[in-house]
């Protein structure tokens, strides 16, 4: 490299006006804060929101451009918050689709404009290494969007304008298809490894010995990759079972591998120790020195046939259903005590037993079985309850298979991770 020619490009640089480059940009931008509050804003984003620089410095970004209340499809705000908490959490550029994002009408309150948006977010970072400022770069196509709606394109214009924005809009059509290609493919990725990891981990040589227990394991149907949730059934001395569920906060890669860490440390617990509080305690401690661990929630319980009781402990998990041969349902829930961690210091776990008889079935679940959005447990719960007694002749598999379709699970349609575990008394 010529070393004059490279000394002479830094000068060059180092004279440029950076405040002016941002201000003549044509491209509208605004800069916000990690607290979504604007700080800057360039000419051609005043131009295309018709807006003034006292209008917009200092305003929280969507308190200044607000979701548009007679649209209230358009998912434009909430888009668009998503992916600036993106930026913020990955510190890198998130490129979005198409947005509908209507704007207020300036001197008309409760009036707003329809518009079309072509967004990209860009983090700034500190000398810490922190996302210091967003750069959100937009590109006003409402014109384009109207056009084509109205079947009048090339809309009226010189042919350099026109030029220019079918250029704008091939280069970003093929910058959207290049990064979802390598979200796919990292998707991709990322799930055949956690698959094949959750899988491995859920693996459970006792439950072969059982004919009267069935199990079931399904992702929610938006996302790319498995969860937290794990199930585990232990034989132990004295035709004793212990059966163990629990639920790692997250998903994806790293809340597989927590899981499967949680899953091994009770299972060796389990087997070493009588009580199930007292594996639960174990289980408890690790949580504290392990990282995405915390705020996990679980349950063990163990079967004694001799005694015919069942004692377990629950660290914040939905409760044990216990279901008679006639239809009838009782919640083992006498003992709740907080996820693992959640207390400030450590606190011995509770425990109960409750007794059976034979004949009965056993319900453990994760909450993604009957939590809904906007609905509270108590809803899900009666609804799983009622959903038992209509199949408490069935034997589990048949059970878990009506379980899942009459709470409207099996097709895809779980907004969160479910495991669930039968057992026939």
């Amino acid at each position: 490299m010529d070393r004059t020619h490279g000394a002479q490009s830094r000068s060059a640089t180092a004279d440029l006006d950076y405040a002016s480059l941002f201000e003549v940009t044509p491209s509208p931008c605004v800069v916000v804060g990690p607290d979504l509050v604007i700080t800057e804003v360039n000419r051609a984003y005043l131009k295309a929101t018709g807006r003034t620089r006292e209008d917009l410095l200092g305003q929280y970004l969507f308190d200044a451009f607000p979701k548009n209340p007679a649209d209230p499809e358009a998912d434009g705000v909430e888009n668009l918050s998503a992916s600036l908490q993106r930026v913020l959490e990955l510190q890198e550029p998130d490129t979005m689709a198409l947005q509908k994002y209507d704007i207020p009408v300036m001197g008309r309150p409760g009036s707003y404009e329809e518009r079309w948006w072509s967004p990209m977010s860009t983090p700034i970072l500190g000398p810490d290494g922190a996302v210091k400022w967003i750069l959100i770069r937009v590109e006003d196509v409402t014109p384009f969007i109207k056009a084509l709606a109205s079947g009048d394109w090339p809309p009226t214009g010189t042919s350099i304008e026109r030029e220019a924005l079918e250029a704008e809009l091939y280069a970003r059509a093929r910058e959207l298809h290049s990064l979802n290609q390598e979200l796919r493919q990292a998707h991709t990725r990322e799930h055949a490894v956690t698959v094949a990891l959750q899988k491995t981990m859920l693996m459970t040589p006792d439950f072969e010995h059982h004919d009267d227990v069935a199990v079931r394991y399904l992702p929610a149907d938006d996302s790319l990759t498995v969860s937290g949730d794990w199930y585990d059934l232990i034989d132990l001395p004295g035709g004793r079972v212990a059966l163990t569920i629990g639920d790692v906060v997250g998903h994806g890669l790293e809340a597989a591998a927590v899981m499967g860490m949680m899953r091994s440390v009770l299972n060796a617990a389990v087997r070493s120790l009588e009580r199930p509080a007292h594996a639960l305690e174990v289980l408890g401690l690790y949580a504290r020195s392990m990282e995405g661990a915390l705020n996990t929630t679980a349950i063990n319980a163990m079967v004694d046939p001799d005694s015919r009781l069942i004692t377990y402990s629950n660290a914040g998990h939905p409760p044990l259903v216990l279901m008679h041969a006639d239809g009838e349902c009782e919640l083992l829930n006498q003992v709740v005590d907080p996820p693992l961690g959640a207390r400030p210091q450590h606190v011995p776990a509770s425990q109960a037993g409750h007794s059976y008889i034979s004949g009965d079935t056993l319900v453990l679940y994760t909450d993604g079985l009957i939590e809904r959005r906007g609905e509270d447990i108590d809803a899900g719960l009666d609804r799983l309850i009622a959903a038992l007694g209509r199949h408490s002749t069935d034997n589990p598999e048949l059970m878990a298979d009506a379980l899942m379709s009459d709470l409207d699970v099996d097709k895809g349609s779980a907004r969160d991770d479910i495991a669930l575990i039968i057992i026939r008394l």
